[in-house]
């Protein structure tokens, strides 16, 4: 860990820097990880009603998911020792209100170790209040087709704010939106038909928690994060992001997969089948540069990031996560040196998880296995010692080419992104 990023925490909590002044800090370089998918000891939620109910989304059951909830001090040591400054995870609704109106002390006082432990080990929380998860009592009012949803929500995220104000957390009000809105339809939670009031629904509740937040947490950041879906991304912001872009200090975008002209295997996401989709590393860039013209002047984050492998196997065309990594962060340089204004990137995810539904998908940075391996061991991928030296090292050297090179007419930003091609090779900013 770099000793000012050391320095801006526990300023924060001297009260010597203020939430605003560590915002123009240096980059942000962060591990992310989700309640449900990580934690274990699933309470009553959507989400655990959907794989007790084997819903379409669900593959095999949940177990223990990796025990986060039991880890979490270690998981949290091993983000340390990457060298990252910001630790991005969930406060489940579902567990700290499992009743209406009834408060569980437990599982709030696990979340404020967590946080204890991300800020003694010189890190930032990104806290995120909704990662698609909401409470079994919720459902059965109707979750996102209730209005009493709304009312329910800003609650609970008073309640959170309220707890953890003051300590330079980076807020993430809801999830990606609407891939949130379209698992309920796929998993039973909503009604097709009735997307549009529901996705309205978000954007109330994201419009005032950012205000809600602001008030209660001066100078804090405040942002949703966005799944980019190459080629369609502007017809899918429509539903949200274009309604709130004045309620957002940063873009916070989520970037898997591209497509191309000679790459058009991001087809297999739509089946699940992650690990099958030929990573194309130079769309993050094409990604960027989307938000950059869209929202001139507003920061751009990279929230989510990561490469699934089948059930932690190699992949048979010998690409590694560790080269998936230095190729996705070499574009994001090629973003900063061309003037956009990145501020952060995280890696999805700190360790393997439950993927809605299944854990054949592998994301971590350690691997878990959850099916087979009692004592859920923790196994460093060859990406974690890639990732220390990046963050060490304020990204890729000078000289280094992609092992992945740029598909022919990237697609990711529609006909834009084939027409105005980034140059290759070019300019390098480090990540500092």
């Amino acid at each position: 860990m770099r000793r000012g990023a050391v320095f801006v925490v526990l300023a924060l909590l001297a009260g010597l820097v203020t939430p605003a002044a560590a915002a123009v800090q240096p980059f942000f370089w962060g591990v992310a990880t989700s309640g449900y998918q990580a934690e274990g000891s699933a309470p009553d939620s959507n989400w655990r009603r959907y794989e007790q109910a084997k819903t379409s989304s669900i593959k095999e059951p949940y177990r223990e998911s990796v025990d986060f909830r039991h880890h979490y001090a270690e998981d949290i040591d091993r983000a340390k020792q990457l060298g990252v400054n910001v630790f991005r995870f969930s406060v489940e609704w579902a567990r700290i209100e499992p009743r209406p109106g009834q408060v569980d002390q437990t599982e709030l006082a696990y979340y404020d170790d967590v946080v204890r432990h991300v800020l003694d080990a010189g890190m930032r929380p990104m806290i995120t209040l909704d990662h698609w998860v909401y409470p079994g009592w919720v459902a059965d009012q109707g979750g996102w087709d209730s209005d009493r949803t709304v009312d329910a929500w800003l609650v609970n995220a008073r309640r959170v704010v309220e707890r953890y104000k003051g300590l330079g957390a980076i807020w993430i009000t809801i999830n990606e939106p609407t891939v949130y809105l379209q698992n309920e339809t796929t998993n039973g939670g909503l009604a097709g038909w009735k997307l549009p009031w529901a996705q309205s629904r978000l954007v109330t509740v994201h419009r005032a928690a950012y205000d809600l937040i602001h008030s209660l947490d001066p100078g804090a950041l405040v942002s949703s994060n966005t799944a980019y879906i190459p080629a369609v991304q502007g017809v899918l912001d429509a539903s949200f992001l274009d309604r709130v872009r004045d309620k957002l200090d940063f873009a916070g975008l989520d970037y898997y997969y591209g497509a191309s002209l000679d790459n058009l295997s991001a087809i297999h996401a739509a089946s699940g089948e992650f690990w099958k989709v030929t990573p194309q590393p130079d769309g993050i860039y094409y990604a960027l540069r989307y938000y950059a013209r869209k929202f001139p002047g507003l920061p751009l984050y990279v929230v989510e990031n990561g490469m699934p492998t089948d059930n932690g196997n190699a992949r048979p065309d010998g690409y590694t996560r560790s080269d998936h990594l230095r190729d996705h962060i070499y574009w994001v340089q090629r973003a900063k040196a061309d003037g956009m204004n990145v501020i952060g990137y995280n890696y999805w995810s700190l360790t393997d998880n439950y993927e809605w539904g299944s854990y054949q998908p592998r994301f971590g940075l350690y691997t878990v296995d959850a099916r087979s391996d009692a004592t859920l061991t923790r196994r460093p991928t060859d990406a974690v010692a890639a990732y220390r030296d990046l963050i060490a090292g304020h990204g890729v050297p000078s000289g280094y080419t992609p092992v992945r090179p740029p598909g022919f007419c990237s697609v990711v930003d529609g006909l834009g992104s084939c027409l105005d091609p980034a140059r290759y090779p070019g300019p390098l900013a480090p990540l500092a």
